[in-house]
């Protein structure tokens, strides 16, 4: 059997992932940290490997999928550099755009929550993977195709981006120099991303570049005065294997059962998380503007209460 150069790269910095989570691993038992515990982290190699024997399954449907819309490229870029710096680029954008719509829209939503399921956050975590992803992921990337970038680069983009967006699941690294925290995603945009406070829902979608979050209004800071909470804002009762899975499939299909109209059970499908026909419950944007009204009542009465102590 011969190894491409990319397949050494890509092994390569699999096995340095790899081992930088047994390090993790070691720390956190040595000094009693309790990032870790063993069900979270099996539950996490158990969503991998179902998520790895999708994505198998799906390689070659992938492949040729994008190889075939190769051939109605719209133009070619022939220097080197320009090539793998503007697919790098792209692939991050269109993963951004992948991210958010499975934030946004409540049918999608279904099969990312497994990934935020965990009440922990480290390397690990990266492995507790959107299983069904594989099977409509390569729809986002079909511009790539059309923008002249070939199947195999498409895909080792992918890989590679991949693997950074796994080395930022970890609690060690507090922040990171200013000007990489402005342009890059960093353990500290992402703990926000996995938060269940109501200020951090549905922030920092990033992979690589945190830019797309700043350009687009999806960023939120880590603040020290509001400490992250992991997890879902309700967790599933059942964290067994299967529930783990389809819990939010069974919410979103009684969801869909008891709405009155056909036009609610579409929204109900389509809607971001929380929506509901009745009003019972809310979105996370919602949630935020109360949050931060709130906030601005209580800052208030702070200030009147401090000019009352002066006078």
């Amino acid at each position: 059997m011969k190894f491409t150069g990319s397949d050494i790269s890509v092994g390569g910095l699999f096995g340095f992932v790899i081992v930088l989570t047994l390090v993790e691993m070691y720390i956190s038992y040595v000094h009693d940290k309790k990032i870790y515990t063993k069900r979270d982290t099996w539950t996490n190699i158990y969503l991998m490997t179902v998520a790895v024997v999708i994505n198998l399954c799906m390689k070659t449907a992938t492949f040729f999928l994008l190889a075939y819309c190769y051939q109605f490229r719209l133009f070619q870029i022939s220097n080197i550099w320009v090539y793998w710096v503007v697919l790098i680029l792209a692939q991050d954008f269109l993963y951004w755009f992948l991210h958010t719509v499975g934030h946004y829209v409540r049918f999608f939503w279904a099969m990312h929550v497994t990934h935020h399921s965990s009440e922990h956050f480290n390397l690990t975590t990266g492995f507790r993977s959107t299983v069904f992803e594989p099977l409509y992921r390569v729809f986002f990337y079909l511009p790539l195709a059309f923008m002249g970038f070939t199947a195999l680069d498409i895909l080792f983009a992918y890989l590679v981006t991949q693997i950074y967006g796994n080395l930022v699941h970890t609690q060690a690294i507090a922040k990171m120099p200013a000007w990489f925290e402005y342009i890059f995603v960093t353990p500290s945009h992402h703990r926000v991303h996995h938060a269940s406070n109501v200020r951090y829902l549905d922030k920092n979608m990033g992979m690589v570049l945190i830019l797309w979050d700043r350009w687009f209004g999806t960023f939120q800071a880590e603040l020290p005065e509001d400490a992250i909470k992991y997890g879902l804002t309700t967790q599933p009762k059942d964290t067994g294997p299967v529930n783990i899975i389809f819990h939010e499939f069974i919410a979103l299909k009684n969801d869909v059962k008891k709405a009155p109209t056909f036009i609610d059970k579409i929204k109900y499908m389509l809607n971001p998380p929380g929506w509901s026909h009745d009003g019972s419950t809310k979105v996370a944007k919602v949630m935020q503007q109360e949050l931060h009204e709130q906030e601005r009542v209580n800052h208030k009465i702070i200030q009147s209460d401090q000019f009352l102590k002066q006078a």
